[in-house]
């Protein structure tokens, strides 16, 4: 018997209906079994450590695994997230009584003043129009201490992660404790510009119920989300790529651009050059101290002058 939850937009002209995979109940309370590693946060907890984070707004937290993480680490944490069925499995976890849970969006939130937001799992592809997107970098904005961070991981377009969303190389089947055997996969149903829409399959072998939900997101190239984040505030200070996923997500860190502002440390975090996988940002002023440097230590050399300058015009072309 399949049952598909079809979506009824209350918000039409900027907000998306919460995809059934996370609002029906039965669905989000099976949610973390079948995806039981969340090695992907460790990233996020040591960001929050390094930035002296000692308030965290987690947007998008979904069923509050690193939000309960976060508050059981002695941070204090907002979470918001329109999925009641998510919240109410969140409420059940280690920490939970130490978070402030909040059912809704970012734009419901009250006055904060925190010193990191995040958002975790590729929330910030679910953010389908600008109009959705600019919203929620505001609220995140809003909720800010002056020369706070916004962290968040989206997709690589590149990567086209969107060709692996069929039922034979998504297919699992998990045996969850007290309900037994649930298998699951992915299909992809059309890909439109950015927009790439799939349907996501949960068989319960217990008593035969199939549900689907069908999911679209927007994959945002890096120059058009370093450009969004212009465009709200923010300067983005370091794009990194996911630690547990290189190649195939990329790991944003925007500091709100207050003006005179010199961030929660009291002086400005320093950018560096891109190492690895990190690629960091830096300022015209920084290349040109750094080419007088490079100059005085290579001295006659000229192929050393030539290939820093070729590094410096490559890093200014970012």
């Amino acid at each position: 018997m399949a049952q598909t939850f079809a979506r009824v937009a209350s918000r039409p002209t900027v907000w998306r209906v919460v995809d059934p995979i996370f609002a029906e109940p039965r669905l989000a309370e099976v949610y973390d079994p079948l995806d039981p590693d969340r090695s992907d946060l460790d990233a996020y907890v040591a960001m929050a450590e390094e930035f002296g984070a000692r308030g965290v707004l987690d947007i998008g937290c979904g069923t509050g695994t690193f939000a309960c993480l976060l508050a059981r680490r002695g941070l204090s944490v907002t979470a918001v997230d329109p999925a009641a069925a998510s919240l109410a499995v969140a409420r059940t976890k280690p920490g939970a009584d130490r978070v402030r849970w909040v059912h809704g969006y970012a734009t419901d939130l009250p006055p904060l003043q925190v010193e990191l937001v995040t958002m975790t799992g590729n929330v910030a592809q679910v953010f389908l129009t600008d109009a959705a997107w600019a919203a929620t970098l505001r609220a995140a904005s809003a909720a800010l201490r002056p020369g706070g961070w916004l962290v968040f991981e989206t997709r690589d377009p590149a990567a086209k992660a969107w060709l692996e969303w069929n039922r034979e190389r998504s297919y699992q089947r998990t045996v969850v404790p007290g309900v037994g055997g649930v298998q699951t996969w992915h299909d992809l149903l059309e890909v439109r510009g950015d927009l790439v829409s799939f349907r996501s399959t949960v068989v319960f072998e217990s008593d035969g119920v199939v549900l689907t939900s069908d999911s679209t997101l927007r994959f945002r190239h890096r120059d058009e989300v370093t450009a969004s984040l212009a465009a709200a505030g923010y300067v983005v200070d370091e794009v990194r790529q996911a630690p547990d996923r290189p190649g195939r997500e990329l790991v944003f860190i925007a500091r709100r651009a207050d003006v005179g502002s010199t961030g929660m440390s009291g002086s400005r975090r320093s950018s560096t050059l891109h190492t690895g996988a990190n690629v960091r940002t830096t300022s015209h002023t920084q290349l040109g101290r750094m080419a007088s440097w490079a100059s005085s230590e290579c001295g006659n050399s000229a192929g050393m002058r030539a290939r820093w300058s070729a590094m410096c015009g490559d890093l200014v072309g970012r």
